[in-house]
């Protein structure tokens, strides 16, 4: 006859004892660690670590800190919790300098305020002060009466479509190269109301166009190379590309070469044949 695996009653207690006791130990540490956090919550939001202590601003040049700090609303001793940091965020991205703008909490009451300004490009003599063109072409209501030394000034624009083209065409060339454009003067001409007189910072003159501003002057760097540093004068990109130095104009001699750094010349033959 085949024997059968019988568990009596009295071994099967113990383990249902255990098994309900470990259960029940469970079920009170998570009230109590329930119980734990709403207590620290009113601590916390009874506390003044629940208001707001520390505002930084990361990332400005063109706005002030202080500024942002009003804009945003955000005030020392006001609670934590009611700060709404997309509402915070799009207030910021009104301002005209900025191009977005993030709010972030630092715990337990601080909050750090990082924005991304838009470029500052040039510079615009308007009611003799210099006043900054950003990026976009937007002039800032605002300038110094200082001469500018970290951007090109212009002069003679003013802001229209010529104004915003200019800014483009700046934006398309290597920073190198806007780095040595010291002052850029619309000098409108009968056959080009766009012409552009460049100086340069270092110490040649610049004939253009605002149409192919960039794609010409992208060139500066290799046609100076080729020429004497010693002698200065007029690089002439409008249509070819070729030099004519101050001495040679005083004594009315032909334009010099400027080398085959920009061989541009449309239907006129070869720039170097000027010489």
């Amino acid at each position: 006859m085949r024997k059968e695996n019988v568990v009596s009653i009295e071994e099967r207690i113990p383990k249902l004892k255990q098994h309900r006791k470990k259960k029940a130990n469970r079920r009170l540490i998570f009230l109590l660690s329930l119980f734990l956090i709403m207590i620290l919550s009113v601590i916390y939001f009874q506390s003044p670590l629940s208001h707001v202590k520390n505002i930084e601003v990361k990332g400005n040049e063109l706005v002030p800190s202080e500024t942002i700090i009003s804009k945003s609303k955000i005030k020392q001793g006001m609670n934590v919790w009611s700060v709404n940091k997309k509402e915070t965020s799009e207030r910021l991205n009104k301002l005209p300098e900025i191009k977005n703008a993030k709010v972030k909490m630092s715990f337990p009451n601080s909050f750090v305020i990082e924005v991304d300004e838009l470029g500052k490009k040039a510079y615009l003599l308007k009611d003799n002060k210099f006043q900054i063109i950003l990026e976009n072409g937007k002039v800032l209501n605002k300038g110094t009466e200082s001469i500018p030394v970290d951007a090109p000034l212009l002069r003679g624009f003013k802001e229209d479509k010529a104004l915003k083209k200019m800014i483009s065409e700046l934006g398309e060339l290597p920073k190198e190269v806007q780095h040595l454009i010291s002052e850029i003067n619309l000098t409108p001409k009968k056959t080009d109301q766009y012409h552009l007189t460049l100086f340069m910072n270092d110490g040649y003159e610049v004939s253009a166009t605002i149409r192919t501003f960039s794609e010409k002057m992208e060139h500066y760097p290799s046609i100076v190379s080729q020429l004497d540093p010693s002698q200065k004068g007029v690089i002439d990109l409008e249509v070819g590309s070729y030099f004519r130095s101050y001495e040679s104009e005083e004594s009315e001699s032909e334009a010099e070469p400027a080398g085959d750094a920009v061989e541009e010349d449309e239907g006129e033959g070869d720039a170097g044949d000027e010489s």
